[in-house]
């Protein structure tokens, strides 16, 4: 758990994307005020292009039993030690948020709200960094799967693009090293 605020700097620089989670639950209190502040991204005319389904405390059970019916070949052929290994994944987030945004048919309107709803997520992300918990965006397969959308309550004309996974970690990953600016920048007329 983080002691201080952090800066800007520091919550950029310093997050890592959590796999390895502990398993302790993120309580629903601390994700909505996540959710609340991560709001606040900026988003082409104000449209607010995005909606999360979310799932902590009483919801995880079902949310991982649809998880495992989508995301586990064959689930019911393995030993239950087996299947637990496979599900680890899964069963040690302590919490989830699933983005889903509107699929406009103008092509302009549709990137500008897929861009908006990533700087949702990157918020979400170095919020709950300041407060210790730990995230890692996915976008598995089973997003666009039919039942899957519909137990989401996933609408037509709408798309998950995101799997959110949140929770604590015991181990802080090491930061892999970024390319500098002298190696992704070019000066206009240079």
């Amino acid at each position: 758990m983080m002691t201080k605020a952090l800066t800007v700097r520091e919550a950029i620089t310093t997050r890592r994307s959590i796999k390895k989670f502990n398993g302790q639950l993120v309580k629903r209190e601390d994700l909505l005020n996540i959710i609340e502040d991560a709001a606040w991204a900026p988003n082409h005319g104000t449209r607010e292009p995005w909606r999360l389904v979310v799932a902590c405390d009483e919801q995880l059970p079902k949310l991982l039993e649809l998880l495992r019916d989508l995301a586990v070949p064959k689930w019911q052929e393995l030993s239950d030690e087996a299947l637990a290994t496979q599900m680890q994944k899964f069963t040690l987030a302590g919490g989830y948020a699933f983005m889903v945004v509107p699929e406009d048919v103008r092509q302009k309107e549709r990137l500008e709200d897929y861009a908006a709803a990533a700087s949702f997520l990157q918020n979400m992300q170095l919020l709950a960094w300041e407060k210790g918990i730990g995230s890692c965006w996915k976008t598995p397969g089973f997003l666009d799967v039919p039942k899957f959308r519909e137990a989401l309550g996933v609408k037509t004309g709408e798309r998950v693009i995101a799997m959110l996974q949140l929770g604590y970690f015991d181990e802080l990953p090491k930061g892999k090293e970024r390319k500098t600016a002298a190696e992704i920048v070019t000066f206009f007329g240079e």
